[in-house]
């Protein structure tokens, strides 16, 4: 039995072969490979002061990181301004987790623009807090052969309704980003694809409620799970300080969801597939700053 973080990489699927159908389909029109954009997924930490001023960016391994993303994003980072966090009807100095992902596309001129284009400042459910949904039973999907056979890879971001005895009320595949190129009908048969075999996965997953803290007593609970669909001897998909070529899907409304995010909130700032993340802009401090895309 898997919970929280523990299941970080059973969503990646391997299989064998079909390098040549994957290469075969990246052969595409130009309207779809306009849409490719590279990106970076970064973790860190920010500190901030009691007006919700950025006085501290610290990035993981940042000793490994481009000298010049590391510049940019510290720069950027340093202008943000947020809600300041309250305790006991006071501000209060804070350190919060954050997600980032920065995007690079390419511009007609052949330079590239750069931008952090979403974040994300929660974590993933941890078992020991009893405060968060977590992972009871999590069953990974088939890759659907049709996918398999046609080459097509990506990670699907799913949205679950939890209920109050753990079972899946509802999911939605909330948005579907493809790592080939091909016509957009194809694209939208492989995201098709991807979308019902994780959904249908889903569907039979279990959780654990939480137990107390502010959500306990909710009638039902949003979760969000990234599943990540990949190759045998594919690089790892999002690998910490790597760029990742995709093609991003649309994000698809979420009918049973009448809360809002975070604004600068997109699902592909959640960095671990399989993790379980609590949906929900109360998670972490609000970001007030908008961000180019977010």
């Amino acid at each position: 039995m898997m919970r929280g973080r523990k299941a970080l990489q059973w969503m990646t699927l391997l299989l064998a072969g079909f390098a040549g159908l994957a290469s075969a389909a990246a052969v595409g029109p130009g309207a779809v490979r306009k849409q490719v954009e590279s990106s970076m997924l970064l973790r860190g930490s920010i500190d901030l002061d009691r007006t919700g001023s950025v006085t501290e960016v610290a990035l993981e391994q940042e000793d490994k990181l481009p000298q010049g993303v590391v510049d940019f994003v510290r720069g950027s980072v340093a202008q943000w301004k947020f809600e300041p966090v309250v305790r006991d009807g006071k501000p209060v100095l804070a350190r919060a987790p954050v997600s980032l992902r920065v995007v690079a596309k390419k511009r007609d001129d052949g330079n590239y623009q750069v931008a952090i284009r979403h974040a994300d400042f929660s974590v993933p459910a941890k078992d020991e807090d009893g405060e968060s949904v977590t992972s009871k039973s999590m069953n990974p999907p088939r890759y659907p052969e049709a996918a398999y056979r046609s080459g097509f890879k990506g990670t699907v971001y799913l949205i679950l309704k939890v209920g109050r005895d753990g079972r899946v009320e509802d999911v939605v595949a909330e948005q579907v980003n493809l790592r080939v190129i091909a016509s957009e009908n194809q694209m939208r048969i492989g995201r098709d694809l991807l979308a019902r075999a994780s959904v249908a996965a889903a569907r039979r997953w279990s959780f654990v409620p939480p137990v107390r803290g502010d959500a306990a007593n909710e009638p039902y609970w949003t979760v969000r799970v990234p599943v990540n669909y990949a190759f045998h001897g594919d690089p790892e998909s999002d690998a910490y300080g790597k760029w990742s070529a995709y093609v991003p899907g649309p994000r698809q409304p979420v009918p049973w969801r009448a809360q809002q995010d975070a604004p600068g909130f997109s699902p592909d700032t959640l960095a671990q597939a399989g993790g379980v993340y609590m949906a929900g802009a109360g998670n972490g401090p609000r970001l007030l700053t908008p961000l180019d895309g977010g």
